[in-house]
C-alpha cells in the first residue's frame, strides 16, 4: 500500500513539476517576445533564460510557433485581466493603459502594443489566437461605454495601442509624454462623441 500511494505522489509531483515548469518558460516566453519579438529570441537562449536544457523545451511546446501563439493567447489574457482590475470606467483605463510606467515597461506591458507588428507575420493560426483574445478586450472596454458601441471600443483600442507604440518608438522623451497625452485626450473625446455603430 505504501508504494501505491508514494508512486501516486511522485506521478502527482510529476505533473505539478512539469506544469509550473510549463508556466515558467511561457513567462519567460512572454517577457522575451515582447522586449525583442518573435525572431530575436532562439529557443536555446530562451531556455537558458529559463534555466533549463535547450532539449527540455519539446516537452512543453511542440515547437517554436506552438511556443508563439500560446504566448499571444496567454498575453492578452494577461492584458485583458490588468484592464478588468484597473479600469472601473474609461477614465480610469486610459489612465491605466497610458501611464508613462506602461511605456517603459514593454516586457510585461501590453501584449496587443508589443507583438501586433510581430503577428501580422505570423501564420494564420497565431493570428487567429490574436482575434479571439483581441474581442475579449474591446468587449471589456464596449462595457465601460456609455452607449456600449462595438464601433467606439474597437476605434479606442486601436488609439490607446498605436499611441503607445508611437511613444515608444521616438528618441525625444518630451514628445513622447505629448504623444501619451494626446492620446489621452483623443480617447476621452472620442468615448465622448457620438459616433453612429453602423
Amino acid at each position: 500500500m505504501t508504494s501505491v500511494i508514494q508512486r501516486l505522489s511522485a506521478m502527482r509531483y510529476d505533473k505539478d513539476h512539469k506544469d509550473r515548469t510549463h508556466r515558467h518558460v511561457l513567462a519567460v516566453a512572454s517577457e522575451r517576445f515582447r522586449r525583442d519579438g518573435f525572431a530575436g529570441v532562439g529557443v536555446a537562449s530562451l531556455m537558458k533564460d529559463a534555466g533549463l536544457t535547450h532539449g527540455g523545451f519539446y516537452g512543453h511546446f511542440r515547437s517554436k510557433q506552438a511556443l508563439v501563439e500560446a504566448v499571444i493567447s496567454e498575453g492578452l489574457e494577461d492584458t485583458l485581466h490588468h484592464l478588468e482590475t484597473a479600469a472601473t470606467d474609461i477614465e480610469s483605463l486610459v489612465d491605466f493603459y497610458l501611464r508613462p510606467e506602461h511605456r517603459e515597461n514593454r516586457a510585461q506591458g501590453c501584449a496587443a502594443a508589443a507583438l501586433a507588428a510581430e503577428i501580422v507575420r505570423e501564420p494564420k493560426r497565431a493570428r487567429v489566437a490574436f482575434t479571439r483574445k483581441l474581442a475579449r478586450i474591446i468587449a471589456h472596454i464596449r462595457s465601460l461605454l456609455p452607449d456600449r458601441s462595438e464601433h467606439r471600443a474597437q476605434a479606442i483600442f486601436a488609439l490607446l495601442v498605436g499611441t503607445l507604440q508611437l511613444s515608444r518608438a521616438v528618441s525625444d522623451r518630451s514628445l513622447s509624454d505629448q504623444l501619451l497625452q494626446a492620446g489621452r485626450i483623443a480617447v476621452l473625446a472620442l468615448a465622448d462623441s457620438r459616433i453612429e455603430d453602423t
